[in-house]
């Protein structure tokens, strides 16, 4: 599927991709973003969605970004809160929901966001997440009706409706260079 083909794409709205790209990757070392999103992106080119928005912060991402929409979150350092609020400000109006990704999960399955866009059109609630394992994992959707209220830390705090994804194998979180894949 291309972007703007999703199934049952005019039921509940568009649905946009935000990556979190801002962090400052200080257990990494370097920029870990310019390393780890060019294969991010590419999984996403494959996965249903109407938008996609990359949040930079810590680091300008520079060629790593290519090809995406990038905006810039002053307040990165706040916490993954303040880059989620940065990313879902640049959607646009027809935007119901956003999937939450990481740049720093190289491994993400385009089929965990199909899952976790068709749980939440099905009507699991409007706090959506992939899970492997029993875990809470990403991608994370959050619907428009949570949007004006997400705190520094993100939904960390929130208990979202979870879809087993154990079958595709967890995105990945690379800290560390011995977490590269």
């Amino acid at each position: 599927m291309t972007r703007g083909q999703t199934p049952g794409h005019g039921l509940r709205g568009q649905v946009a991709v935000i990556v979190l790209a801002a962090g400052e990757a200080s257990r990494f070392g370097a920029p870990k973003q310019r390393l780890l999103l060019p294969r991010v992106l590419e999984r996403l080119a494959a996965a249903p969605l109407d938008d996609l928005v990359v949040v930079a912060g810590a680091y300008p991402l520079g060629e790593a970004a290519e090809g995406a929409r990038v905006v810039t979150c002053p307040e990165w350092g706040s916490g993954p809160g303040a880059s989620l609020r940065c990313g879902l400000a640049a959607l646009g109006p027809g935007t119901e929901a956003a999937v939450v990704v990481l740049a720093d999960g190289p491994g993400l399955d385009p089929e965990a966001l199909r899952r976790v866009v068709a749980s939440w059109r099905e009507g699991a609630g409007p706090l959506v997440a992939a899970s492997y394992g029993g875990e809470r994992g990403h991608p994370l959707l959050v619907a428009r009706e949570l949007w004006d209220a997400v705190p520094d830390e993100g939904f960390r705090g929130r208990e979202p409706a979870l879809v087993p994804c154990d079958d595709l194998g967890a995105p990945g979180d690379v800290d560390t260079r011995a977490d590269l894949p």
